[in-house]
């Protein structure tokens, strides 16, 4: 098998597991890399190999960035303080706590803090998408997501700290105190900068191709910009990407807006799905070039059991003493506690997120990432140690906390009794009457003009309106009417497409005309049926 033929086996195998995943209840970073560890005893598989060098440039700054696009920085701000204890209190936590104990089994100090650094993150992916399934509260959704995100930019730093203090032979703590803040400030000044920028510059383009473009390259101008001038490139890519987030509205199309948040919903698939799939590739490679493997599994194996515990014994004290300054502040201003937030998190919540350690992506890139050579010209210390280590911790949290996370939510019953498709169904509603009604209130147009956009409104919050109560018409828990209405809105669009279609294949219309009326089609396909 050649390696273009095996890079489309991997896309295949993408493709395939995707709905398997969905259909069987297993959180797709499982399957993934359950396939990645598979692939590798085929017959005539070739080896996949990487270039360390180019791992974090080209894999970090799309998978940051469409994490951004999935919130906004007023959540995190609602949630600023447990997602601080999570992602920079209990990251430096469990990186310290690995580290000592590498050390202690021979590991030199700035080698087990790379180790530390590589395996302290957990990753978002596989979390999420359980919790989204099973309607976990918002707040554990956001706090999840949010430590997902700025866990990243902490570990990193600490990270390309290490990695630098191992390569140059020494460093002071002065010189990493530093390092520490350079990396801090430039990587946030140079995620403002190039935010503005591309705000500008994408409120003067007005064409959804040309913005998505700009969209696709920010996050690694970004990334390297800042990289280049020794500041956090992970920090440059979730400030413009959460600056972007609150104001690409006011800039970009709205056949932009569209383009882009499918465009980026792709990348994030596709780049999340190989990585995952290269875990058992790289876990299988080091395996067989690694003569220390065996020895060193123990470790590994301790390493998994103590970041599990850290997370628990960090996590029940935090969110102690976040309820306990919360309620001061509640006593200080005079509110009622429920106003302040008190009782946020209760201990089935809290139970839940500490299980949800996940570590994936951003392990598996920075352990792929480390040099081979430092700058003596000699190997890397443990290389194949750290490398085998931080991947089997990805590999065992995945299967070991990722399969069990739905049914401890299922046991614990941690999940909330809001309907999604009502609260868009409202929104939708709301939005609607509100333009309605500041069309009718334009007096400084023909009547003509206004009476024709008005109708438009009209007719939709109708159907809006209607399909509502058809859906719930039938008034059974298993939402037999609902699924009707879709049903028929299927069979009625591809209609619509029968008819578009064909009259682009006899000539009776252009594809550029066939292709606008494709376009109106499919949107109004997705605002009804997704």
């Amino acid at each position: 098998m050649s390696s273009l033929a095996l890079w489309g086996v991997v896309v295949a195998g993408l493709v395939v597991l995707t709905p398997l995943a969905d259909r069987i209840k297993v959180p797709q970073p499982v399957l993934l890399t359950i396939f990645g560890l598979a692939l590798p005893f085929v017959p005539g598989t070739p080896h996949l190999s990487i270039d360390p060098e180019h791992v974090l440039p080209i894999a970090l700054p799309p998978l940051l960035f469409a994490a951004t696009q999935r919130s906004t920085s007023r959540e995190f701000r609602g949630q600023a303080r447990p997602i601080l204890l999570t992602a920079v209190g209990l990251t430096v936590a469990s990186a310290a706590v690995v580290a000592v104990v590498a050390h202690a089994t021979g590991v030199p100090w700035a080698v087990a803090w790379v180790l530390g650094a590589i395996v302290a993150p957990p990753d978002p992916v596989a979390a999420t998408a359980v919790a989204r399934r099973l309607r976990l509260p918002g707040r554990v959704v956001t706090v999840l997501e949010g430590e997902g995100m700025f866990n990243d930019a902490t570990a990193l730093v600490m990270y390309h700290v290490a990695v630098a203090a191992v390569v140059a032979g020494s460093v002071t703590a002065g010189e990493v105190g530093l390092d520490l803040l350079l990396a801090v400030v430039v990587g946030v000044g140079v995620g403002a900068g190039v935010g503005w920028l591309g705000h500008r510059l994408l409120g003067r383009i007005r064409v959804p191709a040309a913005e998505t473009t700009v969209t696709l390259a920010l996050p690694f101008v970004g990334y390297l910009l800042a990289e280049e001038l020794h500041g956090s490139g992970v920090l440059a890519v979730l400030t413009l990407g959460l600056l972007l987030r609150d104001v690409s509205h006011t800039s970009v199309s709205s056949g932009g807006w569209l383009l882009g948040r499918s465009v980026w919903e792709y990348a994030d698939y596709l780049i999340t799905g190989v990585v995952f799939v290269l875990i058992g590739f790289e876990l299988t490679s080091v395996l067989e070039d690694n003569p220390v493997a065996a020895a060193t599994l123990p470790l590994a194996l301790a390493v998994v059991a103590l970041l599990v515990v850290v997370r628990f014994v960090w996590m029940f004290p935090a969110v102690w003493l976040l309820e306990r300054g919360l309620a001061a502040r509640a006593v200080r201003q005079g509110v009622p506690e429920e106003v302040a937030g008190v009782g946020a998190f209760t201990p089935r919540e809290t139970t839940v997120i500490s299980w949800a350690g996940m570590r994936g992506v951003v392990s598996v890139a920075s352990a792929l990432a480390l040099p081979h050579l430092v700058a003596s010209g000699d190997d890397f210390p443990h290389r194949d140690t750290v490398v085998f280590v931080g991947l089997v911790v990805v590999l065992m949290t995945l299967v070991l906390q990722g399969l069990t996370l739905a049914p401890v939510v299922r046991r614990l019953g941690v999940g909330r009794t809001v309907d999604e498709a009502a609260e868009v169904a409202r929104l939708r509603e709301e939005a609607t009457r509100a333009a309605l009604a500041a069309v009718l209130a334009r007096e400084d147009v023909p009547a003509p003009v206004r009476d024709a956009v008005a109708l438009q409104y009209e007719g939709y919050l109708t159907a809006q309106l209607a399909l509502a109560r058809a859906r719930a018409a039938g008034d059974d828990a298993e939402d037999r009417y609902g699924e009707l209405v879709d049903a028929l809105l299927r069979d009625a669009v591809e209609v619509e497409r029968g008819v578009v279609v064909r009259a682009r294949a006899e000539g009776l219309a252009s594809p550029h005309v066939a292709d606008e009326v494709l376009a109106d089609v499919e949107a109004r396909a997705v605002r009804d049926l997704d």
